[in-house]
C-alpha cells in the first residue's frame, strides 16, 4: 500500500566535489503525477539517482514510499521503475529477454518475469516486436521497451528521465498516453523529469521547478499558475469576419495580445468590461463566439516568471565572489559542462 506521502525530502544535499548540486532541498510530493522541471544543470538527475539510492546525500535526508533513503537502497528499488535518459539496452539480447532480465534483476522468478514480459510488450504495442534484437529496434521501440523495463516488476512509483526524447511528434503523443494511462487507470505514480513543459502539462498535475539545485516552486500546477481575470481567449467563426471583430475589439479599448490562428484570439480587457461587450461587438461584425475562457497562465509561461523572478533576484543580490556557486536564470548555463554532465 502507497503510503499518503509518496516522497519526504528534508534538507537533502549532494556535492560532486566542489560542485553543489542539490541545494538544501526539502519538500514533501503526494501520490500522483509529478513534473520535475529545470534548466540544463539545476540537478533534476542527481535528485533521482538519489531516489534511488544509486548516490548517497552528503547532508540530509528523507524517505521514498516510507522508506529511508539512508537505509536498504535494494529494498527501495524493488519498489520504483527506473527509466533512464540513455539507452541503457544490452546489444545482442531480443526484447523479451531484455525485460525478463530486469525482472530478475528485481527478485522476480525467471517464469513470472518472462510472462510479464509478454504481457507488458503486448501492452505497450510491441508483441510483433519481442523476438527482435534491441539494436534493430527504432528511437520509439527503445523508449517504449526501457519503459517496460521500469514497469516489469509492477512498482508503485516510476521515476522517468526524459522519456519523450528523441521521438517524433506521433511517438511523443503515443508516449505521453501511455503515462496518462498508467498513472489514471493502473494506479501508478511517477515523477517526470523533462525539460519539455508540455509533457509536464498533459501528464502531471503537480510540478516540481529546480533551479541551480533549489527547489524554488513547489505544488500544484493550477494553484501555482496566476489567476488573471483580465484575459480572455475567443474562438469565433466565420474566419473572413474574425478581422472586423478583432479592429473593433481593439476600437472598444482592449488589447489583442495575440492571434494564433484565422478563429483564435487573447485579448486583454480594462477595468470593468463585462464580457456581454464581447457578444455584443462580434453581434455588429457578423461573428459567432463558440468559445469565450479565461486566459490564464499556462505551464510554460508560469516557469519562465519564475526563471525571471530568480534571475531578478540574483540581480538583486549583487556580485558574487570568485567560485561561488550560481543558482538562477542564465548563471545556471554557466556552469562547467562536465558538472551540468553529472548532475
Amino acid at each position: 500500500m502507497v503510503p499518503m506521502s509518496l516522497i519526504t525530502l528534508t534538507h537533502l544535499t549532494y556535492r560532486y566535489g566542489a560542485h553543489l548540486a542539490l541545494d538544501d532541498v526539502s519538500l514533501v510530493l503526494e501520490p500522483g503525477a509529478i513534473g520535475l522541471l529545470g534548466p540544463n544543470g539545476a540537478g533534476k538527475s542527481t535528485l533521482l539517482r538519489l531516489l534511488l539510492g544509486l548516490l548517497a546525500p552528503t547532508a540530509g535526508g528523507g524517505s521514498v514510499l516510507g522508506l529511508d533513503l539512508q537505509g536498504d537502497s535494494g529494498q527501495r528499488r524493488g519498489l520504483v521503475g527506473y527509466m533512464t535518459e540513455a539507452d541503457a539496452l544490452v546489444p545482442g539480447l531480443k526484447g523479451v529477454e531484455y525485460v525478463t532480465l530486469a525482472g530478475e534483476l528485481c527478485g522476480m522468478p525467471y517464469r513470472d518475469a518472462q510472462r510479464r514480459a509478454h504481457e507488458l510488450l503486448t501492452f505497450l504495442g510491441l508483441e510483433e516486436a519481442r523476438y527482435r534484437k534491441l539494436e534493430e529496434y527504432s528511437t520509439g521501440m527503445k523508449q517504449r521497451i526501457k519503459l517496460a523495463q521500469a514497469l516489469v516488476h509492477d512498482p508503485p512509483l516510476l521515476l522517468l528521465d526524459e522519456p519523450t526524447s528523441g521521438l517524433d511528434p506521433a511517438g511523443r503523443d503515443d508516449m505521453l498516453s501511455l503515462l496518462r494511462l498508467l498513472v489514471q487507470e493502473h494506479g501508478k505514480s511517477l515523477l517526470l523529469s523533462t525539460h519539455v513543459l508540455g509533457d509536464v502539462e498533459r501528464v502531471c498535475s503537480q510540478v516540481v521547478i529546480l533551479v541551480g539545485g533549489r527547489v524554488v516552486r513547489q505544488g500544484r500546477v493550477d494553484e501555482l499558475r496566476t489567476s488573471r481575470r483580465d484575459r480572455y481567449r475567443l474562438e469565433m467563426e466565420p474566419a473572413e469576419h474574425v478581422a472586423a471583430f478583432i479592429g473593433a475589439l481593439q476600437s472598444a479599448g482592449l488589447t489583442v495580445l495575440s492571434s494564433e490562428s484565422q478563429r483564435e484570439v487573447s485579448v486583454a480587457v480594462p477595468e470593468g468590461w463585462s464580457t456581454r461587450g464581447f457578444f455584443a461587438l462580434a453581434r455588429d461584425a457578423d461573428v459567432l463566439i463558440r468559445g469565450l475562457q479565461r486566459d490564464d497562465e499556462d505551464l510554460d509561461q508560469l516557469f519562465h516568471r519564475v526563471m525571471d523572478e530568480e534571475g531578478r533576484g540574483e540581480a538583486q543580490r549583487g556580485s558574487e565572489p570568485p567560485g561561488a556557486v550560481h543558482h538562477a536564470g542564465a548563471a545556471v548555463d554557466q556552469l562547467d559542462p562536465a558538472a551540468e554532465a553529472r548532475s
